[in-house]
């Protein structure tokens, strides 16, 4: 993916800074000031009450005697339970295993055409931003590689206000209207007599709801697709999900779908080295994020829009307004709007990620919402949620949720109000405080919040449009256009996850009434795995669309194109040639990837040339599915004690099963003889670094897919 530059180079002094009703815009850290007063560092500190009061003895209750009964009076110790007892807040229903990170989002240019939006109107300014990115099926204590949706909300600390884009990692969702959401998680989550599956929904409830539920067909085959076992974080594609709409400085209003496009392209995990990293490392993504910012491999994505003018609302083969749908990029190109960096981790997990509080609802003049009957229902939900989760409606006020802008309105009191509000008036209009705060009229720029006066005739009704009845087409276009090792993948999660659930009706159910809708090949060959008849055709006619394939769904063809943050380890033992892991990491280096050497232990080995070479780790503390790739150098001594190892030679296999590229030097290829590997694109013999293009090449490419009908008789 080409990244567009912006037209201006920033002013690194140029910012959002909150405190007055006319931001100063000078310091690129301004989120991280505004929150500075919050922050708190107890070294040299003396150790105090929540109110202020030194401790002298915080190893003791106060008691009666020292062996009596402990006072009521303890103020400290029972201020110091009390937090305890409630030191954990509800946790999420949906997206309670997250993470997330700081950075700033920049516009390229001035999309003063398209929104008023100032965050969007000025290219020489970076505007705070805080992502968090989730799991939505299971709990906090969840694992980060289960075959799931990913959450993708973004806050952007704007000088408007707070902006949030609270998306997925997929562009369509499983229902189409919000009266379904509470039956749709009812049936995902764990099965109630149980709770049994974390994390995860290969069980019967949520197969019997999507096979009676034709509109969740599209959305289902996406979560069987490689998209929902992402490789890691920074590798995802993020969407708004629904139509939403732009205003701009003359009051033209826009249709617009928002997409992030990952600087590091788009790619998965095999199934099988999914279920392994649940339980190797069960923080896989969580740590992925957290190092590559520590190490300044910062995650990087485009933000762009399609534009469908108000006009062209109902040109196309299927509704606009159903987020059970696309809009294809090659009927609407995405527009670039910017890019958002992230740059620093969080400080505190709980204060930060925790309790940050999205709502679709959290807009600035410049965007606004359409009649997307899943979208309205979620501008209530969220807000309702929070309040719940945060002890009431003063969420806001909590310091990753506050606005950079001020906030200054009659709303007062409550619980865990920390804001001591001057004035006597909490009323608007008033004359006790001389009218203030006063209401901002509408206008072009830095004006009120004004709703797009959208004209609307129609009778109140509980009805679904016709336009959205369309279940199966856009399912169909997305199998179509899955490469041959995508749609094997796709085949084998429905055969997997169907084959878990105890009810053979509702399996039956979702291969005739559904599979069969969207492919009948796909249909047959699901039926095929889990002993069911085939289906001979659908059960309902096929709707013609437009376009029969859409590649730039497929990841195949997502891919960054470079190797710059990828992971090698270099396998290595007593006697090992020092200089051929030498050039391999002075090359990888060169090519922006990282590289950690490996041991039978912890210990060093000693080279071949007599000195000690520090190792990163172990194998089995760091194993294959915690890289991308695996070289091993040649050394007589070396490749013989790697040879005898089992621990090794698993490691290649697995490395091997899972498609990744592996490269051998010298005396090296006799263990790839050892295993009986046969050589292909990814499996290579290197000497020096001239000889080590392939080898990228074949680390850019992600897997060796032409090796997976071989890798597949691997014992796991």
């Amino acid at each position: 993916m080409a990244t567009k530059k912006p037209t201006n180079t920033p002013d690194p002094s140029k910012s959002e800074l909150a405190g007055t009703d006319t931001p100063d815009r000078s310091n690129t850290n301004a989120k991280l000031e505004s929150l500075e007063q919050f922050r708190s560092d107890a070294t040299q500190q003396a150790l105090r009450t929540n109110h202020g009061v030194k401790v002298s003895d915080n190893q003791n209750t106060l008691k009666a005697g020292d062996r009596g009964p402990s006072l009521l009076e303890d103020f400290i110790m029972r201020e110091k339970i009390t937090h305890f007892d409630h030191e954990r807040i509800p946790e999420r229903i949906v997206h309670a295993r997250g993470t997330g990170a700081h950075g700033y989002f920049q516009a390229y240019e001035d999309h003063a055409a398209l929104t008023k939006a100032g965050f969007l109107r000025d290219p020489a300014k970076q505007t705070p931003v805080f992502v968090r990115f989730s799991t939505v099926q299971g709990p906090r204590g969840s694992g980060d590689t289960v075959r799931d949706v990913r959450g993708f909300s973004v806050k952007f600390y704007t000088d408007e206000g707070n902006y949030d884009l609270v998306g997925n990692n997929m562009p369509v969702f499983f229902i189409q209207d919000a009266i379904k959401f509470p039956d749709f998680v009812h049936a995902v989550k764990p099965e109630p007599h149980n709770e049994i599956p974390t994390g995860g929904s290969a069980h019967d409830t949520f197969w019997d709801f999507v096979s009676l539920v034709p509109e969740s067909a599209h959305m289902v085959l996406w979560t069987m697709s490689d998209r929902a076992i992402p490789k890691s974080l920074r590798t995802m594609q993020g969407f708004g999900v629904h139509t939403f709409r732009m205003i701009n400085t003359e009051g033209k209003s826009t249709f617009v779908k928002f997409h992030w496009k990952p600087k590091f392209g788009v790619c998965s995990l095999v199934w099988d080295e999914a279920q392994k990293l649940a339980g190797k490392d069960t923080d896989f993504h969580r740590r992925d994020l957290w190092e590559s910012i520590e190490t300044g491999d910062y995650p990087e994505w485009e933000l762009g829009v399609q534009i469908v003018a108000e006009e062209d609302e109902h040109k196309f083969d299927f509704d606009i307004l159903d987020p059970t749908k696309i809009i294809p990029e090659e009927l609407v190109p995405v527009t670039p709007l910017g890019k958002m960096v992230l740059n620093r981790n969080p400080d505190n997990y709980f204060a930060e990620t925790e309790q940050v509080a999205f709502c679709p609802g959290h807009v600035v003049p410049g965007i606004d919402f359409s009649n997307d009957p899943l979208l309205q229902g979620r501008l209530f939900s969220y807000t309702d949620t929070q309040i719940s989760r945060l002890g009431g409606p003063n969420f806001h006020e909590i310091p990753i949720n506050r606005p950079i802008a001020p906030n200054h309105n009659g709303q007062r009191d409550a619980q865990h109000r920390t804001t001591i509000d001057k004035g006597r008036a909490s009323y608007e209009p008033n004359s006790i405080d001389g009218g203030w705060p006063k209401e901002t009229p509408a206008g072009p720029v830095d004006g009120g919040f004004e709703t797009y006066p959208e004209r609307i005739e129609a009778h109140k009704v509980r009805q679904r449009s016709e336009s959205f009845s369309d279940h199966f087409s856009q399912a169909t276009l997305f199998f179509n256009s899955m490469s041959h090792a995508e749609k094997e993948h796709i085949i084998a999660a429905y055969s997997f996850e169907l084959g878990k659930v105890e009810r053979e009706y509702i399996r039956a159910r979702q291969v005739n009434e559904i599979l069969a809708n969207i492919d009948l090949e796909l249909a047959g060959r699901v039926a095929a795995n889990l002993g069911l008849p085939a289906p001979t055709a659908p059960t309902v006619p096929s709707k013609k669309q437009s376009l029969a394939e859409s590649p730039l769904l497929s990841q195949m063809n997502l891919l960054s194109g470079d190797i710059v943050s990828r992971k090698v380890a270099i396998l290595v033992a007593n006697g090992v040639d020092d200089k051929a892991v030498a050039a391999m990491k002075a090359a990888l280096e060169a090519e922006g990837a990282h590289a950690k050497v490996l041991g039978p232990t912890s210990a060093p080995v000693k080279t071949a040339s007599g000195a000690s070479l520090p190792v990163d780790a172990s194998m089995e503390g760091l194993p294959s599915v915690a890289f991308d790739a695996v070289f091993i150098p040649g050394g007589a001594a070396s490749v013989t004690a790697l040879s005898g190892d089992g621990v090794a030679l698993h490691y290649v296999l697995e490395a091997y099963k899972h498609l990744k590229a592996i490269s051998v030097s010298g005396e090296a290829k006799q263990i790839i003889d050892l295993l009986h590997l046969d050589k292909d694109a990814g499996l290579l013999e290197v000497s020096d670094s001239k000889s080590f293009k392939p080898f990228f090449t074949a680390i850019a490419q992600h897997r060796v897919w032409d090796r997976e009908p071989k890798a597949k008789a691997i014992p796991a």
